[in-house]
Protein backbone atom coordinates (compact mmCIF):
# COMPACT_ATOMS: atom_id res chain seq x y z
CA UNK A 1 0.00 0.00 0.00
CA UNK A 2 1.51 3.29 -1.15
CA UNK A 3 1.67 6.40 1.51
CA UNK A 4 3.23 9.83 0.02
CA UNK A 5 4.63 12.08 3.29
CA UNK A 6 4.82 15.44 2.36
CA UNK A 7 6.39 17.53 4.29
CA UNK A 8 7.08 21.36 4.77
CA UNK A 9 9.54 22.63 7.73
CA UNK A 10 8.39 20.11 10.89
CA UNK A 11 4.87 19.96 9.36
CA UNK A 12 3.31 17.35 7.54
CA UNK A 13 0.17 17.45 5.02
CA UNK A 14 -2.62 15.05 5.76
CA UNK A 15 -6.02 13.83 4.50
CA UNK A 16 -9.39 14.80 6.35
CA UNK A 17 -11.33 11.28 6.68
CA UNK A 18 -14.26 12.20 9.03
CA UNK A 19 -13.30 13.42 12.04
CA UNK A 20 -9.77 11.51 11.65
CA UNK A 21 -6.80 11.85 9.05
CA UNK A 22 -5.09 9.72 6.70
CA UNK A 23 -1.61 10.12 4.60
CA UNK A 24 -2.55 10.54 1.25
CA UNK A 25 -1.90 8.59 -1.57
CA UNK A 26 0.44 9.49 -4.49
CA UNK A 27 -2.35 9.70 -6.91
CA UNK A 28 -3.50 12.30 -4.81
CA UNK A 29 -0.48 14.85 -5.44
CA UNK A 30 0.88 13.17 -8.54
CA UNK A 31 3.00 16.42 -8.99
CA UNK A 32 4.88 15.37 -5.82
CA UNK A 33 8.01 15.12 -6.65
CA UNK A 34 9.74 12.18 -3.88
CA UNK A 35 13.57 13.30 -2.34
CA UNK A 36 13.70 9.76 -1.41
CA UNK A 37 12.03 6.55 -0.36
CA UNK A 38 11.45 4.00 1.97
CA UNK A 39 9.56 0.98 3.48
CA UNK A 40 7.81 -0.60 6.67
CA UNK A 41 6.23 -3.35 6.65
CA UNK A 42 3.47 -3.93 3.86
CA UNK A 43 3.56 -0.04 3.11
CA UNK A 44 5.83 2.07 0.17
CA UNK A 45 6.21 5.18 1.36
CA UNK A 46 7.64 8.66 -0.64
CA UNK A 47 8.60 11.49 0.93
CA UNK A 48 8.40 15.21 -0.87
CA UNK A 49 9.56 18.49 0.38
CA UNK A 50 6.81 20.69 -0.61
CA UNK A 51 3.59 22.85 0.95
CA UNK A 52 0.73 21.10 1.74
CA UNK A 53 -1.50 20.53 -1.62
CA UNK A 54 -5.09 22.14 -1.61
CA UNK A 55 -7.69 20.39 0.48
CA UNK A 56 -4.80 19.16 3.06
CA UNK A 57 -4.55 20.06 6.43
CA UNK A 58 -1.13 20.38 7.61
CA UNK A 59 -0.26 19.56 10.83
CA UNK A 60 2.77 18.82 13.08
CA UNK A 61 3.30 14.73 14.12
CA UNK A 62 2.43 15.55 17.77
CA UNK A 63 -0.58 17.05 17.22
CA UNK A 64 -2.05 14.24 14.75
CA UNK A 65 -2.17 11.13 17.17
CA UNK A 66 -5.49 11.18 18.41
CA UNK A 67 -6.96 11.31 14.90
CA UNK A 68 -4.38 8.83 13.31
CA UNK A 69 -4.28 5.29 12.80
CA UNK A 70 -1.34 3.55 14.57
CA UNK A 71 0.32 2.15 11.85
CA UNK A 72 0.05 5.38 9.85
CA UNK A 73 1.43 7.86 12.79
CA UNK A 74 4.53 5.16 12.95
CA UNK A 75 4.89 5.47 9.01
CA UNK A 76 4.07 9.37 9.64
CA UNK A 77 7.11 9.32 12.27
CA UNK A 78 9.54 7.37 10.20
CA UNK A 79 9.30 9.55 7.21
CA UNK A 80 9.97 12.78 9.64
CA UNK A 81 12.76 11.77 11.13
CA UNK A 82 15.03 10.50 7.70
CA UNK A 83 13.80 13.89 6.57
CA UNK A 84 15.21 15.50 9.55
CA UNK A 85 18.54 13.40 8.89
CA UNK A 86 17.93 13.88 4.93
CA UNK A 87 18.73 17.51 5.58
CA UNK A 88 21.11 17.58 8.13
CA UNK A 89 23.60 15.07 6.22
CA UNK A 90 24.70 16.40 3.09
CA UNK A 91 28.26 16.18 2.75
CA UNK A 92 30.52 13.49 3.98
CA UNK A 93 32.24 13.93 7.48
CA UNK A 94 35.40 11.87 6.53
CA UNK A 95 36.59 14.29 3.10
CA UNK A 96 33.61 16.84 2.77
CA UNK A 97 32.32 15.80 -0.39
CA UNK A 98 28.27 15.49 -1.26
CA UNK A 99 26.29 12.18 -0.43
CA UNK A 100 23.66 10.70 -1.60
CA UNK A 101 20.86 7.94 -1.03
CA UNK A 102 22.18 4.48 -1.88
CA UNK A 103 19.40 2.61 -0.22
CA UNK A 104 16.33 3.36 1.81
CA UNK A 105 17.98 3.58 4.98
CA UNK A 106 21.64 4.93 4.03
CA UNK A 107 23.66 7.40 2.40
CA UNK A 108 26.65 7.06 0.61
CA UNK A 109 30.21 9.79 -0.34
CA UNK A 110 30.21 10.20 -3.70
CA UNK A 111 33.96 10.84 -3.14
CA UNK A 112 35.46 8.06 -0.90
CA UNK A 113 32.40 5.67 -0.91
CA UNK A 114 31.81 5.77 2.76
CA UNK A 115 28.32 4.45 3.95
CA UNK A 116 26.59 6.65 6.61
CA UNK A 117 22.93 5.28 8.20
CA UNK A 118 20.63 7.68 10.25
CA UNK A 119 22.40 8.15 14.12
CA UNK A 120 19.90 7.40 16.77
CA UNK A 121 19.84 9.11 19.89
CA UNK A 122 19.30 6.57 23.20
CA UNK A 123 17.71 7.99 26.20
CA UNK A 124 16.60 6.64 29.35
CA UNK A 125 13.26 7.50 31.30
CA UNK A 126 12.67 5.89 34.61
CA UNK A 127 9.22 5.78 37.25
CA UNK A 128 10.96 5.68 41.02
CA UNK A 129 8.33 4.27 43.16
CA UNK A 130 8.67 4.54 46.93
CA UNK A 131 6.33 2.63 48.65
CA UNK A 132 2.33 3.44 47.23
CA UNK A 133 3.98 7.00 45.51
CA UNK A 134 6.30 7.66 42.11
CA UNK A 135 8.45 10.34 41.74
CA UNK A 136 6.77 13.21 38.95
CA UNK A 137 8.81 16.06 37.99
CA UNK A 138 9.07 19.03 35.52
CA UNK A 139 11.74 19.78 33.36
CA UNK A 140 12.81 22.68 32.65
CA UNK A 141 12.48 21.98 29.43
CA UNK A 142 8.57 20.76 29.06
CA UNK A 143 6.51 23.37 27.41
CA UNK A 144 3.06 22.38 28.82
CA UNK A 145 2.58 22.06 32.67
CA UNK A 146 2.54 18.44 33.06
CA UNK A 147 4.83 16.28 34.85
CA UNK A 148 6.58 13.48 33.58
CA UNK A 149 9.50 10.92 34.43
CA UNK A 150 13.43 11.91 34.56
CA UNK A 151 15.29 11.16 31.76
CA UNK A 152 18.74 11.81 30.03
CA UNK A 153 20.56 10.82 27.66
CA UNK A 154 23.28 7.82 27.61
CA UNK A 155 26.86 8.45 27.40
CA UNK A 156 29.54 6.80 25.56
CA UNK A 157 30.80 3.95 27.82
CA UNK A 158 28.32 3.19 29.89
CA UNK A 159 25.56 0.86 30.32
CA UNK A 160 21.29 1.87 30.60
CA UNK A 161 21.41 1.08 33.84
CA UNK A 162 24.42 2.59 35.14
CA UNK A 163 23.04 5.45 32.62
CA UNK A 164 19.54 4.92 34.72
CA UNK A 165 21.38 5.68 38.11
CA UNK A 166 23.78 8.74 37.05
CA UNK A 167 20.94 10.76 35.83
CA UNK A 168 18.70 10.11 39.36
CA UNK A 169 21.24 10.92 40.93
CA UNK A 170 22.52 14.33 39.27
CA UNK A 171 18.89 15.38 38.28
CA UNK A 172 17.56 14.30 42.20
CA UNK A 173 20.44 13.72 44.33
CA UNK A 174 18.29 10.42 44.71
CA UNK A 175 19.83 6.79 45.27
CA UNK A 176 17.65 3.81 43.75
CA UNK A 177 17.62 0.38 43.50
CA UNK A 178 16.18 -2.54 41.22
CA UNK A 179 16.22 -0.80 38.03
CA UNK A 180 14.11 -2.96 35.58
CA UNK A 181 13.86 -2.54 31.85
CA UNK A 182 10.25 -1.44 30.58
CA UNK A 183 9.94 -0.97 27.18
CA UNK A 184 11.17 1.20 24.75
CA UNK A 185 9.90 3.95 22.03
CA UNK A 186 11.01 5.36 18.66
CA UNK A 187 10.51 9.18 19.02
CA UNK A 188 11.40 11.28 16.23
CA UNK A 189 11.92 14.52 17.78
CA UNK A 190 13.92 15.01 15.64
CA UNK A 191 15.73 11.33 16.13
CA UNK A 192 15.48 9.52 20.10
CA UNK A 193 15.08 5.98 21.26
CA UNK A 194 13.49 6.25 24.49
CA UNK A 195 14.39 3.45 26.96
CA UNK A 196 11.99 2.86 29.50
CA UNK A 197 12.78 1.50 33.05
CA UNK A 198 10.88 1.01 36.53
CA UNK A 199 13.27 1.46 39.73
CA UNK A 200 12.69 1.77 43.54
CA UNK A 201 13.79 4.58 46.03
CA UNK A 202 16.77 3.34 47.99
CA UNK A 203 17.37 6.49 50.04
CA UNK A 204 18.38 10.26 49.90
CA UNK A 205 16.39 13.95 50.06
CA UNK A 206 15.13 15.31 46.79
CA UNK A 207 17.40 17.99 45.55
CA UNK A 208 17.24 19.41 41.83
CA UNK A 209 20.78 19.58 41.58
CA UNK A 210 21.70 20.42 38.12
CA UNK A 211 19.12 22.88 37.01
CA UNK A 212 17.06 20.28 34.31
CA UNK A 213 14.12 19.61 36.66
CA UNK A 214 12.24 22.61 38.30
CA UNK A 215 10.04 21.04 40.56
CA UNK A 216 8.37 18.02 41.62
CA UNK A 217 7.59 15.25 43.94
CA UNK A 218 6.62 11.80 45.37
CA UNK A 219 2.82 11.37 44.23
CA UNK A 220 0.35 8.71 45.16
CA UNK A 221 -2.48 7.75 42.87
CA UNK A 222 -5.29 9.60 44.04
CA UNK A 223 -3.52 13.06 44.25
CA UNK A 224 -1.37 13.35 40.47
CA UNK A 225 -0.28 16.38 39.12
CA UNK A 226 -0.93 16.95 35.03
CA UNK A 227 0.72 14.36 33.46
CA UNK A 228 1.92 13.74 29.79
CA UNK A 229 -0.30 13.17 26.92
CA UNK A 230 -0.55 9.59 25.30
CA UNK A 231 1.65 8.14 23.12
CA UNK A 232 4.58 8.98 25.08
CA UNK A 233 6.56 6.21 27.23
CA UNK A 234 6.30 8.43 30.31
CA UNK A 235 2.23 8.51 29.89
CA UNK A 236 2.31 4.76 29.32
CA UNK A 237 4.90 3.82 32.47
CA UNK A 238 2.83 6.23 34.65
CA UNK A 239 -0.60 4.00 32.99
CA UNK A 240 0.77 0.75 34.24
CA UNK A 241 1.85 1.64 37.46
CA UNK A 242 -1.69 2.98 37.99
CA UNK A 243 -3.58 0.08 36.82
CA UNK A 244 -1.23 -2.03 38.84
CA UNK A 245 -2.09 -0.77 42.34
Amino acid sequence: MDRLIIIEGATLAFAECGENLRLPGPEECPEARAAFSFTRGCHSCKVAYMAAPAGMTSLGLREVWPRLDSEEYALAAKGLELANWDRSSRFCPRCGAPVRWHSPISKMCENCSHEYFPQLSPAIIVLIRRGDEALLVHARTFTRPFFGLVAGFVETGETLEECVEREVMEETSLRIKNVRYAGSQAWPYPSNLMIGFTADYAGGELRFADGELTEGGFFDREHLPPLPTPPSIARRLIDEWISNF
